[in-house]
């Protein structure tokens, strides 16, 4: 960046760019130990996209064993677990009720905040951070460093200059860019040497078309779906207009999503998602939304198993539809018998041919295991979180740019995933937490 500022340089020991939970987190542990910190951010206030995330009940983390929960991270669990160890689920309970705010364990062992909100723990947690000494700098878009290494920050006033002696770059990931995690630090980071993985959708929904191109493996899973239900061929791009018209937006409650990769990875959980008007997103599908989208990555598609209504067996399904329907039209017959109405009698018409919906072997066989194809995730900034970013072997233990001394990074713009359920967060607190000790370690050294 070229341009020539007259605005005063900032100068401070640790300058933290994003002011999220990573950023924040770091901030307060800093600040504790008496480090000058400043907060820099490119939008009017901090936390936005924490707020969003609370806004219908902020899930701070989960109560499940540890063991259990590092799992989680998928590939990335080596490097997360012991950070998560510092600083998960137990430590982050006990950092909210410092700031007078009690947590519980729901139904699902996810730990929210008494009252479910987000905004009194933000409020606390700010108040808390100035009186540390804590220095806030709003509408500071970060562009880069200067040909001495300073930062540089876009304001309404200018470009100002920042000097500090180590600077910790929590800028998010590249979902929800409104409320800034909008990947515009990646090519930033790339230019100066460090290695970073693509950014890509995660906790994401999916649309439905057409296989792409497969695997022999998959293709014969294709096949095999085809011959045991009966799909129409070839299967629409996207849902048809009669049933995106009539079901865009309706719940599938009590089913169950089955899953395996072309690796064998396996997944087989119930739950609910819902359709849209070009495929499905929701929590189930969020859950196996890394798996179905490195699948689409390898071979274009991925096809899942929807079970209609795990409650009931095969045998028990099978039974009811074969049962004498008289002068009873299916529809009728699959809602008395089953239950089986709405969305889901209309996803099972838009799967199979008309002659297979007239086969009660077929018909139980779809209820039981309705082939869904999906061929692409939904945009980045339709999902949740992302995957991607600065890889672990660009960074040392402490979080810290091998080829950039003294720049640190942290939350989701470190190449990790996870599902919904407090592990977003947990990670992005326990990476903040860690690169603030490697900060603090990294100027008194």
């Amino acid at each position: 960046m070229s341009a020539v500022s007259s605005l005063p340089d900032v100068v401070c020991e640790v300058a933290i760019v994003g002011a999220g939970p990573a950023g924040l987190m770091a901030a307060e542990v800093l600040s504790a130990q008496g480090v000058q910190v400043h907060v820099f951010d490119g939008k009017a206030s901090v936390g936005r996209k924490f707020l969003l995330a609370g806004k219908g009940g902020l899930n701070l983390t989960h109560s499940e064993a540890l063991e259990r929960f590092v799992e989680r991270y998928g590939d990335a669990q080596p490097m997360l677990a012991p950070l998560v160890q510092e600083f998960g689920a137990d430590q982050l309970r006990a950092w909210a009720e410092g700031l007078g705010i009690g947590t519980f364990v729901g139904s699902s062992g996810r730990v929210f905040p008494t009252d479910m909100k987000a905004a009194p723990l933000l409020r606390a947690w700010l108040a808390r951070l100035r009186a540390q000494g804590v220095v806030f700098h709003m509408r500071h878009v970060w562009k880069g460093w200067s040909a001495d290494k300073a930062l540089l920050m876009a304001t309404e006033a200018g470009v100002q200059t920042v000097r500090a002696k180590a600077t910790l770059l929590a800028l998010g990931g590249g979902s929800w860019a409104r409320l800034g995690s909008d990947g515009a630090w990646v090519p930033l980071l790339q230019a100066q040497g460090v290695q970073v993985a693509a950014l890509q959708s995660s906790n994401c929904g999916f649309d439905v078309g057409q296989p792409g191109a497969a695997t022999a493996e998959t293709q014969t899973r294709r096949d095999f779906f085809k011959d045991l239900v009966g799909m129409k061929d070839p299967v629409p791009q996207g849902w048809s207009p009669v049933f995106a018209e009539r079901f865009a937006g309706a719940p599938l409650k009590s089913v169950a999503i089955r899953y395996t990769d072309s690796f064998g990875s396996r997944f087989d959980r119930r739950g609910e998602f819902v359709a849209t008007a070009t495929g499905v997103e929701g929590n189930l599908v969020y859950a196996v939304s890394n798996l179905l989208r490195d699948e689409i990555t390898l071979n274009g598609s991925a096809t899942f198993e929807l079970d209609l209504l795990p409650a009931f067996s095969a045998e028990k399904v099978l039974q009811e539809v074969r049962h004498p329907r008289g002068s009873r039209s299916l529809s009728s017959h699959l809602k008395g018998r089953l239950g089986l109405d709405g969305v889901k009698a209309g996803l099972l018409y838009e799967v199979l041919s008309k002659e297979s919906m007239q086969d009660p072997v077929k018909v139980a066989q779809a209820i039981k295991a309705l082939p869904i194809t999906v061929v692409a995730a939904r945009p980045m900034d339709e999902a949740i979180s992302t995957a991607g970013g600065v890889t672990w072997a660009a960074m040392d233990e402490q979080l810290m740019c091998k080829a950039l001394p003294g720049v640190f990074c942290a939350g989701e713009m470190v190449d990790w995933e996870a599902p919904t359920g407090g592990y977003l967060l947990t990670a992005c607190f326990a990476t903040g937490a860690r690169a603030a000790r490697g900060i603090q370690a990294y100027i008194q050294s």
